[in-house]
């Protein structure tokens, strides 16, 4: 049997794209010997301190530490194992039933539907766990850098016990089936060469959640 890999990704529930791309892997799994082990990152901490951004697009990173703080409670209530149900939870209800990330509702319902107590909802509106939060988004960023957002993802390199991070990919809608193998195949192709940094296109679509 093909030893199945570990690969992780780094997401922010506000991020449809980050959306997109962990629905993605999801359908990698299931073609491909590897498993997919999710982990937070923060749109909100990564654009601190910068006053250039646009107001409105600040407005959203100040609602966006409620999302990001209650999956860090959750893993510290259940197992870092539960982003993986509750991102889930969150993002379909962020992208697909739009809810709105201030209403209490989404949080509460998202918890229990992976079995934790609603009542960790209430980690949105407390800094308490956010040395824990920016440990966690350190983790996925350091070896990326600053300059790109979500999604971020670390695969099993080309060289035994080697890892490559990157940034991406950027798609719409999600591939599925062999497509969505044949995509990975290809990214991790380009990302293990040494020297390769980007590959872009202006986008023509916006999110598509098929």
């Amino acid at each position: 049997m093909t030893e199945r890999a570990t690969v992780d990704m780094w997401f922010d529930p506000l991020c449809p794209w980050a959306w997109i791309t962990s629905r993605w892997l999801l359908e990698v799994e299931k073609v491909r010997p590897l498993d997919v082990r999710f982990n937070v990152m923060s749109l909100s901490v990564l654009n601190e301190g910068r006053d250039e951004l646009p107001e409105r697009y600040k407005e959203l990173l100040a609602k966006g530490w409620g999302p990001v703080r209650v999956c860090i409670a959750a893993a510290e209530a259940a197992g870092p194992a539960v982003l993986r149900d509750l991102y889930t939870a969150l993002g379909t209800r962020i992208h697909l039933q739009k809810y709105d990330i201030e209403d209490p509702k989404l949080f509460q319902e998202a918890l229990a539907e992976v079995g934790l107590d609603p009542s960790l909802a209430e980690a949105a509106h407390t800094d308490a766990r956010d040395e824990a939060l920016r440990a966690s988004h350190n983790a996925g960023m350091k070896p990326v850098g600053t300059d790109v957002g979500t999604p971020v993802i670390h695969a099993p390199g080309p060289n035994p016990g080697e890892t490559v991070a990157f940034f991406g990919p950027v798609i719409t809608p999600a591939p599925k089936g062999e497509a969505a193998g044949k995509l990975w195949d290809g990214v991790v192709l380009v990302a293990g060469t040494p020297g390769f940094y980007e590959l872009k296109r202006s986008r023509d679509l916006g999110p598509i959640f098929d």
